[in-house]
């Protein structure tokens, strides 16, 4: 949807949202591109093996599924979940719910019981799309999920599942798609459940316009020839669906997945390299391992984008992305219920270290008080983002209580904390319950997080706030160290004189604890209450 421009305020003016009454997501992202079956998708595996697929092959199996699904008595509106990796399946699983009127699911294939039980309960989900480790999972729970009346396996025939490609086989390759508006439901992704259960976050059809924009500003006016999109992000979060797959596809441009049971930085650089991996989507945790493995551009690499989000990355990050990926890494910012929002792009206004970026054309975004009124520029408030907005979420999935308190008026409070400079550059502060407040002082963990990566002893880091007696709370960092550095009293001592001279003697961490790794949610984000909850027990 954007217009190449010279100038961010260029940009902004030529702006128009195109969003029909009518559109269908899994009819945008096939039958237009079907023609001549160009590529749509280089799927590969662990083993070494790669499948290609076509538009043209991904509008037919869809059609087929849905031709299953319909005979097997799923109608408009039903639920069904997809529990897969990166993988054909799993597009086609998602193409195939739109294409019929249903709401999909997507779930992650790391998911313990608990958590699947939750929410296909929860959505109130007919039929799942998995494979057998899936199956068995969900075998178990059968009893406590009375709506899940079928199981497809993409890998053969599990336990109390049926085999997902003999069905497709016996059936027809014509479908007519579901007529919808662009208004109607689609899709239900769960947020991560930092706090709470998790909620299930409702988008319409338009949700995919609605991203357009937010993925072509970071991605340097994407698509552009010869593009080819990778993350390894996970499909079932909304970075990985909707930040990358569906936009790619909406664009004819091919995307590589890969399965992969764990994160590999080396492996990472050898697909980018081999597949000609154009444009890329490198959650930060990603990034930071990747930095840990290599501090030299790797051969043959040659992106032309590289976009990145869900925590500031810091000066030091941005820098080894220019030294190593060979381009300036644009942030962007969102999240699950209003996505893709605000962002970097190097080629209209300079990256600046810790800046969210400046709003995606199209988004009111704003930074506001309690009650959604703006506040000065320079004034932390809350980040938020006026309605209507096409990339906005219907609501919480049958929770009215909980979708009313998400606004303040108009605005939709995102939940973070951000300050807003007079030439529009927005700067994430913190989450609301993130913020330290330090004898009198308002500290956002993000900056602190930073300077202490710039330490060569470490690896991965989170910070909190914890009990203080005299400064309300006091700054812990929790640190994990590079293989082969022990941590010391010295060492604690040194890394707190290490913040207290780059940043401020208010900031430093008046507490530091060496861990082995750090409480994380798939999408690679820090979870900051169960650090908290440390820490204020450790304090106890």
């Amino acid at each position: 949807m954007l217009e190449r421009a010279d100038t961010y305020a260029d940009l902004v003016a030529g702006f128009r949202w195109r969003i029909p009454q009518r559109y269908n997501i899994g009819v945008d992202v096939c039958d237009r591109h079907a023609a001549g079956n160009p590529l749509a998708l280089v799927a590969l595996d662990e083993a070494g093996g790669e499948r290609r697929f076509g538009f043209d092959d991904l509008r037919r199996a869809s059609n087929r599924f849905a031709n299953v699904l319909a005979a097997h008595g799923l109608r408009r509106g039903d639920r069904l979940g997809v529990l897969l990796p990166q993988g054909p399946e799993t597009g086609i699983g998602h193409v195939t719910g739109f294409r019929a009127g249903l709401i999909t699911i997507p779930l992650f294939t790391l998911f313990g019981p608990d958590a699947l039980a939750f929410r296909l309960r929860d959505s109130g989900a007919r039929a799942v799309l998995t494979d057998r480790a899936g199956a068995e999972k969900l075998a178990p729970l059968r009893d406590h999920l009375p709506d899940l009346a079928r199981i497809y396996t993409v890998d053969g025939p599990g336990p109390g599942a049926e085999d997902f490609h003999a069905l497709c086989g016996r059936a027809s390759d014509a479908f007519d798609p579901v007529e919808t508006a662009a208004e109607d439901p689609a899709i239900i992704i769960y947020t991560s459940g930092t706090t709470g259960d998790p909620k299930g976050a409702l988008h319409a059809h338009r949700v995919l316009l609605g991203h357009l924009p937010g993925v072509e500003m970071p991605q340097r006016f994407f698509p552009q020839p010869g593009d080819r999109f990778w993350t390894p992000a996970d499909w079932a979060w909304i970075g990985g669906i909707f930040d990358v797959l569906m936009p790619a596809w909406h664009h004819g441009v091919p995307v590589v997945s890969y399965r992969a049971r764990k994160f590999d930085p080396e492996a990472a650089f050898r697909l980018m390299a081999q597949q000609e991996v154009r444009n890329v989507f490198l959650p930060p945790t990603a990034m930071k391992l990747m930095r840990q493995a290599r501090t030299t551009p790797y051969p043959g690499l040659a992106l032309r984008s590289v976009g990145s989000g869900g925590e500031s990355l810091g000066s030091e990050m941005l820098a080894w992305g220019e030294a190593v990926l060979g381009r300036t890494v644009n942030e962007f910012y969102g999240q699950t219920e209003c996505n893709l929002v605000v962002s970097s792009c190097s080629d209209l206004f300079p990256v600046r270290p810790g800046a969210m970026g400046r709003p995606v054309p199209g988004h009111d975004v704003r930074i506001v008080d309690d009650d959604g009124r703006d506040v000065p520029a320079g004034t932390v408030g809350h980040v938020a983002v006026r309605r209507p907005d096409p990339v906005m979420f219907l609501g919480y999935w049958r929770n009215p209580a909980a979708t009313a308190a998400k606004f303040a008026g108009e605005m939709l409070l995102t939940g973070d904390l951000g300050r807003r400079e007079p030439d529009g550059t927005l700067w994430f502060v913190g989450r609301n319950d993130d913020v330290i407040t330090s004898g009198g002082y308002r500290i956002g963990p993000g900056e602190i997080e930073d300077c202490l990566l710039r330490h060569p002893a470490v690896a991965l880091c989170g910070v909190v706030g914890v009990p203080d007696p005299i400064r309300t709370e006091a700054v812990k960092a929790f640190v994990v160290l590079k293989d082969g550095v022990a941590g010391t009293p010295a060492l604690a001592r040194e890394i707190q004189d290490f913040v207290k001279i780059r940043l401020a003697a208010h900031e430093y961490p008046r507490h530091v604890a060496f861990v082995t790794d750090l409480p994380m949610t798939a999408t690679g984000k820090i979870i900051r209450r169960a650090l908290r909850e440390r820490g204020h027990g450790e304090a106890g």
